[in-house]
């Protein structure tokens, strides 16, 4: 049914060695214009200025994504023998193109546009977009096939599991890569023996209890990178200027003031979703441009904010506590600040393993010995300690360095 190409395509990967390609479906979504577009997003938000070397983009990781997913389908026995054809080209897509949707600075502009990356990225898998017409010509429906993998709907449930369960393909290829390109090394964990002992039991994926040793590895990978990398107060502190510069720039365009700037900033001010035509033209390279010109604006907290964000001078922090808050606010007065656009807050808190939570991801379940099958915080002593632990959380405030000389 799906053509396969003349020969193996290859790319090389830091992360992965190389990233292979067997089918035309893949390669020509690859070079497709929605996903050449990940091209110009980074993958970690703010990141980049915490950890210099963190520019690696969302093409990067999506592409890592289809290779752990590629090699889950045909290394390992249980699921090679599991899925048919059609079920593993499916599912290697949904892989590729699970981060299609994302816009600019990773979450934070989720924030910005009040819409998520998952809801645009199965819009872009199936309202007639390139993507669309490239799935359906190879096999009628298989738009809807992948996106309802990426909803948590698909008819096998193993293949959302593949993709964004709790032992993933997604989270195992942005713990690498993350922790290769931020130069960090708690992100790092034994992808070779997970997969090694991967199988599947009763519509299930499971590990062999051999191998737990390496999935609490990764787990707590997840646990350090949240804290070192994802959750940095630096990293928050630049988004929160993001943030604030866009609310100001929805107070102007309220008012009948909007600065000049590129035009694609109108729809994130406006009050509507973007269409798929507009969210296409929003990646890092239009907003860097837009700032630029922002820089040039006769409102003076617009200047300001936009020049902060360009030359990293960015708001400080501390933790938050009434007195502090009391505080920063009468030091913000005193220096002729705002505190609307010139004070933040952001409260964050991490588990690194929820067997059940809230959300669609499936819980990590252990093949123990005998073949009975395990939620793995009850046949591992440190994820039992993480699950039933206190949850850790950080909340900070941020504000203008300067009020405090």
């Amino acid at each position: 049914m799906f053509v396969r190409t003349n020969e193996t395509k290859v790319m090389r990967d830091p992360v992965h060695g190389y990233i292979h390609v067997d089918y035309e479906i893949i390669w020509q979504c690859i070079n497709s214009s929605w996903f050449q577009r990940l091209r110009r997003i980074r993958q970690l938000g703010g990141a980049h200025m915490v950890y210099h070397a963190a520019d690696h983009t969302r093409f990067t990781h999506s592409l890592g994504v289809y290779e752990i997913v590629r090699r889950m389908v045909n290394e390992v026995p249980d699921l090679r023998d599991a899925l048919d054809e059609k079920e593993k080209i499916t599912v290697m897509l949904a892989g590729l193109l699970h981060d299609i949707g994302h816009g600019p600075y990773s979450h934070t502009f989720e924030k910005i546009i009040n819409g998520s990356h998952e809801t645009y990225t199965c819009r872009i898998i199936e309202e007639n977009t390139e993507i669309t017409q490239i799935l359906e010509e190879a096999c009628p429906g298989l738009a809807k096939d992948v996106a309802d993998v990426i909803r948590h709907t698909s008819k096998n449930p193993i293949l959302s599991q593949l993709v964004s369960g709790q032992l993933d393909a997604d989270r195992m290829d942005y713990l690498l890569r993350d922790a290769y390109f931020t130069g960090t090394k708690y992100g790092e964990f034994d992808l070779e023996r997970i997969l090694r002992t991967m199988r599947v039991s009763d519509d299930r994926v499971v590990v062999k209890e051999s191998g737990i040793y390496a999935v609490e590895n990764y787990i707590m990978a997840r646990y350090h990178m949240y804290w070192q990398v994802y959750y940095h107060p630096v990293c928050r502190s630049y988004e929160s200027m993001l943030n604030s510069l866009f609310l100001r720039l929805r107070d102007l365009y309220k008012e009948g003031t909007l600065p000049e700037t590129v035009k694609e900033f109108d729809v994130l001010v406006e009050d509507h979703q973007p269409s798929l035509e507009e969210y296409f033209l929003l990646d890092e390279y239009t907003c860097s441009y837009g700032f630029a010109l922002l820089r040039k604006a006769e409102d003076p907290i617009i200047r300001d904010l936009a020049a902060r964000v360009q030359d990293r001078r960015l708001f400080d922090y501390e933790d938050n506590n009434e007195g502090a808050v009391r505080r920063v606010h009468g030091q913000l007065r005193e220096a002729g600040y705002d505190p609307l656009y010139y004070f933040a807050k952001d409260e964050v808190r991490q588990r690194p393993y929820v067997p059940y939570s809230s959300d669609e991801s499936s819980p990590i379940w252990i093949r123990v010995h005998g073949g009975e099958i395990k939620e793995i915080s009850e046949a591992s002593t440190i994820v039992s300690s993480l699950v039933h632990g206190q949850t850790l959380k950080d909340d900070r405030i941020f504000y203008p360095a300067e009020i405090r000389k």
